[in-house]
C-alpha cells in the first residue's frame, strides 16, 4: 500500500505541471491581460493626468529636437489595445510592474518556483496577498460545500436504498418523479424561488437574504463567535436557503447511483444464499449488501466535497451575496488577476489530486479485501 501511495504522489507531479502549463498558455494567449486592464483604468479614471503627462513629454521631446514620446517609432504601445498615445516608457513600467518584461517561459518557471515555496504572490488589483484573500473567502465556500455534501449524502443514501428495496412500487415511481423535477430545476433558479417565497421577496420574510451571519457578528473575533450559541443559531439561519438550493439540484444523481448499486448487489448469488440460510432482510441488506453497494458511493465523498466546494457555488454566492471562492475566482478571471487565477488553480488542482488519492484509500477502509499494492499505477 505504501508503494502505491508513493507512486500516486509521484504521478501527481507531471499531472499538476501539465495542467498548469496548458492553462498558463491558454490564459496568456487570451486578450485583455493585466497590462491592458491597467491601461483601461488609466484611460477611464485618469484622463486628465495622462494628458498632462503626455503634454510634458511632448514639450521635452520638441525642445530636444525629437518627436513626442507618444509618437515614437517604437512598438511597445502598439502591443496593447488602447495604449496608443501613451508614453512607451510608461507602458514598459507597467509591464515591469506585472512581470511582463520577461519572456513567457521565464515567467512560468519563476511562478512555479514561487509556488513550490508556497509563495503565491499578491493580487494585482486588490493589493492583498493571495493567501490572505483565499483565507478570507474560505469560510463561505467551506460552509456551502460541507453542509451541501453532508445533506446530499444524508438524503440520497437512505432514499436510494428505499427505492432499491421497493423497486417498481408506487413509492419508487413517486420519488422518481420528485428526483426528475429536482434534477431539471437549476440550483440558481430554485434559489430565486426560495428568495421570493421565504426571504421577503413577495410572501414570507423568514430568512435573511445576504451574508454568512448578521452584521452584529461582523466585528467580533472568532473566539467570541465560536463561544456563543447565538452565533451558531444565526449562522445556520443564514445557511438554510443557499444550502437548500444546492442540495435540491445535487441529490438526484447520487440517489439513482445508490439505487442502481443496491439493485445490482441484491440480484447476486451471495444475497440469495444469505436469504436461504434464514437471515433477516435487514441483516442481508445492511450486513452484506450495504458494504458492497456503498463502496463507490462513500469512496466518492472526498471528490464530491471538492467538486461542490470549488465549482458548484458561484451563482449561489452571487444570488445570496456570499463572498466566497467562487466569486473570487470569477472576478479574478474578469479582471485578469493572474496571481489569484493561477494560485487558485494550483492550490485547487493539488487538493483535487490529493482527494483522488484519499478516495482510493477510502475503498480500502470500507472494504479491506481491496488491495492496491498489486496495481502498477
Amino acid at each position: 500500500m505504501l508503494a502505491y501511495i508513493i507512486r500516486r504522489i509521484l504521478l501527481m507531479i507531471p499531472t499538476l505541471l501539465g495542467i498548469m502549463v496548458i492553462n498558463f498558455v491558454v490564459i496568456q494567449a487570451a486578450p485583455g491581460g493585466p497590462v491592458e486592464q491597467m491601461i483601461a483604468q488609466i484611460r477611464g479614471r485618469a484622463v486628465e493626468a495622462t494628458a498632462r503627462f503626455s503634454g510634458q513629454a511632448g514639450e521635452t521631446a520638441q525642445q530636444g529636437g525629437q518627436r513626442p514620446a507618444g509618437q515614437a517609432g517604437g512598438t511597445t504601445a502598439e502591443k496593447y489595445r488602447g495604449a496608443r498615445g501613451l508614453d512607451p516608457e510608461f507602458i514598459k513600467q507597467i509591464e515591469k510592474q506585472f512581470g511582463f518584461d520577461k519572456p513567457m517561459h521565464e515567467r512560468f518557471v519563476l511562478m512555479m518556483g514561487n509556488y513550490l515555496r508556497f509563495d503565491f504572490g499578491t493580487s494585482y488589483f486588490r493589493d492583498q496577498s493571495v493567501v490572505r484573500l483565499v483565507i478570507e473567502k474560505m469560510p463561505v465556500s467551506i460552509s456551502l460545500g460541507l453542509w451541501t455534501t453532508l445533506l446530499v449524502y444524508m438524503v440520497s443514501i437512505p432514499l436510494g436504498v428505499a427505492k432499491a428495496v421497493r423497486d417498481g412500487s408506487r413509492f419508487d415511481v413517486m420519488t422518481s418523479g420528485a428526483i426528475i423535477v429536482g434534477y431539471a430545476i437549476p440550483g440558481f433558479l430554485f434559489a430565486v424561488l426560495l428568495i421570493v417565497l421565504f426571504a421577503g421577496g413577495r410572501y414570507l420574510d423568514w430568512f435573511p437574504l445576504r451574508g454568512l451571519w448578521s452584521d452584529q457578528w461582523s466585528g467580533a473575533s472568532w473566539g467570541q463567535r465560536l463561544s456563543s450559541l447565538a452565533f451558531y443559531a444565526d449562522y445556520f439561519w443564514h445557511m438554510v436557503l443557499p444550502v437548500t438550493a444546492m442540495v435540491v439540484g445535487g441529490f438526484a444523481t447520487l440517489t439513482m447511483l445508490t439505487k442502481n448499486s443496491f439493485l445490482e448487489e441484491i440480484n447476486k448469488q451471495y444475497v440469495m444464499t444469505a436469504r436461504a440460510k434464514g437471515l433477516s432482510e435487514n441483516r442481508v441488506l445492511y450486513a452484506h449488501v450495504f458494504r458492497n453497494a456503498m463502496l463507490i458511493v462513500i469512496a466518492g465523498f472526498p471528490g464530491a466535497f471538492i467538486s461542490v466546494l470549488f465549482t458548484g457555488s458561484l451563482l449561489i454566492e452571487i444570488i445570496f451575496s456570499l463572498d466566497g471562492l467562487g466569486l473570487l475566482g470569477f472576478e479574478a478571471a474578469i479582471n485578469r488577476d493572474y496571481p489569484v487565477m493561477f494560485a487558485s488553480l494550483y492550490f485547487f488542482t493539488l487538493l483535487g489530486l490529493l482527494m483522488g488519492l484519499v478516495g482510493d484509500l477510502m475503498y480500502v477502509v470500507i472494504d479491506p479485501r481491496i488491495d492496491f499494492a498489486s496495481r502498477r499505477v
